[in-house]
């Protein structure tokens, strides 16, 4: 379920060219679960209507603060108590400035001073203002104040330039917001997840791999560094674009897997195994491409090292450390028998046959496995609603090994 589900969000647009892409945003905010309630600059209302935002928001949009149609009650207080999140998109170099020195002369920013809801602000402007020093300075007190910045990106600007100042993608601003909303409860705590295929080299073309896409282990990664963890994905070869504030460490092989995971270990609070690391490799790796010579060809395999054997092997008290297992048949035996060998706090079993698990789909269906026999079987949902499901499983453990 998402942050923004039963949530209220004030949404608050500004003068600026990319005023037009708050439909998008509301839009994205309604589709979420969250009740948007919308001020705009009279600015703003030069590049979208009211009415369209009123539209797609179900809600009437404040414009004026003395209009006198209105029901009675002080409407900048009663927003900004009613906020969950406050929200600015786009930020023009004005509010920014405004709201870093205190500065309440309009709706949008005397609702902004009244607000004690997490603030989030969406820069967007021309390139030679948003790299000034006074904005720079500004940005970084709000910073300094707890103000989250869904940042812009580089791109063609409407006044012909190219730089940084382009109004970040909606979705990447409703990430944002969302960042905002979820509770740090996972701050201070060192986290490693594995994720995606590893591949086994035959020789310079060709390779021995597995289906896995890595969406799983992704989604856990970015969800625990949403919760505050400090997060490290050791990822083989996917086609994902990598979460914002992770350290990744692109791998290859199951061996580039055993030597990264290993070499971090002693300095990690959590491990979460997602990755489907090959079994096995071809004894040898050509120099040349295999050409063929018969109709049958034979490649000799040996075992890779069993990654999540060795770090249950080392772990200590105070780690907690939880595996995947993929099966197609007999999922919770042969998940059991997983759990305890490799000496895991907790497993992810999943049915490879089941509709809606197994890889490349964006949802799953898991049993979770725990150390005292029993288990958890969860139906059919969204992988990060998986993710969090399962941090919130692996912090019980570790809350109750340090008691």
């Amino acid at each position: 379920m998402s942050p923004l589900e039963g949530k209220n969000v004030v949404l608050c647009v500004t003068g600026g060219i990319a005023a037009y892409k708050a439909a998008d945003l509301t839009s994205r905010l309604r589709k979420k679960g969250a009740s948007v309630y919308i001020i705009m600059t009279e600015s703003a209302t030069h590049f979208i209507t009211p009415l369209t935002l009123e539209v797609l928001s179900g809600n009437r949009v404040v414009t004026d603060m003395f209009d006198r149609a209105f029901t009675w009650e002080v409407e900048h207080i009663s927003l900004a108590k009613r906020a969950d999140v406050f929200v600015i998109a786009p930020a023009t170099a004005n509010i920014i400035g405004k709201a870093a020195h205190g500065i309440a002369d309009d709706m949008v920013s005397t609702t902004l001073m009244a607000t004690r809801a997490p603030i989030v602000m969406a820069p967007a402007m021309n390139t030679n203002m948003y790299e000034n020093p006074v904005v720079q300075q500004n940005m970084e007190l709000l910073r300094e104040r707890g103000v989250c910045f869904a940042a812009p990106v580089s791109g063609h600007l409407a006044c012909g330039d190219t730089g940084s100042g382009k109004l970040a993608d909606p979705a990447d601003i409703v990430r944002v917001i969302e960042d905002a909303l979820t509770p740090k409860d996972l701050s201070g705590l060192s986290v490693l997840v594995t994720a995606g295929p590893t591949r086994e080299a035959m020789d310079p073309v060709r390779f021995l791999s597995n289906h896995s896409t890595g969406k799983m282990g992704y989604a856990i990664a970015e969800r625990a560094r949403a919760r505050g963890a400090r997060v490290t994905l050791i990822s083989g070869p996917v086609a994902l674009t990598p979460p914002e504030g992770v350290e990744v460490v692109p791998i290859t092989s199951a061996l580039d897997m055993y030597d990264a995971v290993l070499s971090r270990l002693p300095r990690l609070d959590w491990v979460i195994k997602a990755a489907a690391v090959g079994d096995y490799r071809p004894a040898t790796c050509a120099d040349d491409k295999l050409k063929k010579k018969q109709d049958d060809m034979s490649v000799a395999l040996v075992r890779n090292p069993d990654i999540l054997k060795e770090i249950g092997a080392r772990k200590n008290d105070h780690q907690t450390v939880c595996g995947f297992s993929m099966e197609t048949r007999d999922l919770i035996n042969n998940s059991r028998a997983k759990l305890e060998g490799k000496n895991c706090d907790m497993l992810v079993a999943n049915n490879l046959r089941t509709a809606g698990a197994g890889f490349a789909h964006d949802t799953n269906v898991a049993t979770l496995l725990y150390r005292d026999g029993s288990a958890e079987s969860l139906d059919l949902m969204a992988k990060d609603s998986l993710a969090d499901i399962v941090l919130d499983r692996m912090l019980a453990i570790h809350q109750k090994k340090d008691r």
